[in-house]
């Protein structure tokens, strides 16, 4: 395999492609990442604006479902997408959240928008444990083969009480259940490494601010969005920023991006 080049990958909730297309055209201009994860574009693939990316140099992968959910990766580089939905579930799954491709060094790359969990009572919640399971099952088994792994996206958990404001979540929410967060754990007990922990192990630094009872003026936020690296890949972090800036813009995202630079 060719030898590692350095690497730009980034992670972004657009909360509908189609009403912050521009945003996202604006934000690849000026941050040039090598892949950019989406999810919750809303739409199907046909809908999906990429023609306007390609005109960027930006080739679109998407994962489209009429009204919900949705994942798009949008890459600079060759990037051949091996999975479209998550190994481990359930045949008649429906809900457009995961896509999975190789680099050309062999990488394999992620992008997921796991469940929220607090919709849909207990079974909504279970469904969440479930897809928790079935992603550290798949993320084992490429270890085990010794593939070197990044995988981001809307994890919609809040791995610690540093990743929430004070109040921002009642403790019984789905996103810092014990379940979830143990589930969450797994995944870095397989030794994958949260990049932004790696590099800002006790800043507060928040992803996600609601629409709703002014959080984000008042700074209400939480870290659902995340960058987990296998230990090669890890090893290769250079930096981490999380673009805070986005969410002041004119009918921003509720979700800000988060981009990994590896050397």
């Amino acid at each position: 395999m060719p030898p590692a080049a350095p690497l730009r990958l980034a992670t972004w909730n657009v909360n509908s492609i189609r009403q912050r297309e521009h945003h996202v055209r604006r934000w690849l201009e000026r941050a040039q990442p090598d892949i950019l994860f989406l999810q919750e574009i809303k739409c199907e693939a046909t809908q999906f604006p990429a023609d306007a990316f390609a005109a960027m140099g930006y080739h679109a992968e998407v994962v489209g479902q009429k009204t919900y959910n949705g994942v798009a990766a949008l890459c600079r580089v060759p990037f051949t997408v091996t999975h479209r939905a998550l190994p481990g579930l359930a045949d008649d799954d429906a809900q457009a959240r995961y896509i999975e491709g190789e680099l050309a060094d062999g990488t394999v790359t992620i992008g997921i928008y796991l469940p929220n969990g607090n919709s849909g009572g207990e079974a909504g919640f279970a469904y969440k444990l479930a897809w928790m399971e079935a992603l550290r099952a798949r993320l084992a088994a490429l270890l085990a083969a010794g593939r070197e792994v990044a995988v981001l996206g809307d994890f919609n958990v809040c791995p610690e009480d540093i990743d929430l404001a004070a109040g921002a979540l009642p403790p019984g929410d789905a996103l810092v259940r014990p379940e979830t967060r143990a589930r969450f754990r797994a995944l870095l007990w397989l030794g994958l490494i949260d990049a932004v922990r790696a590099l800002y192990p006790t800043e507060r630094l928040f992803t996600f601010w609601d629409y709703q009872a002014g959080a984000w003026p008042r700074d209400s936020g939480l870290r659902i969005d995340h960058a987990l690296l296998s230990a090669g890949l890890a090893e290769r972090l250079a930096g981490v920023a999380v673009d805070k800036d986005e969410r002041a813009m004119e009918k921003a995202s509720d979700h800000v991006p988060v981009v990994v630079e590896l050397a």
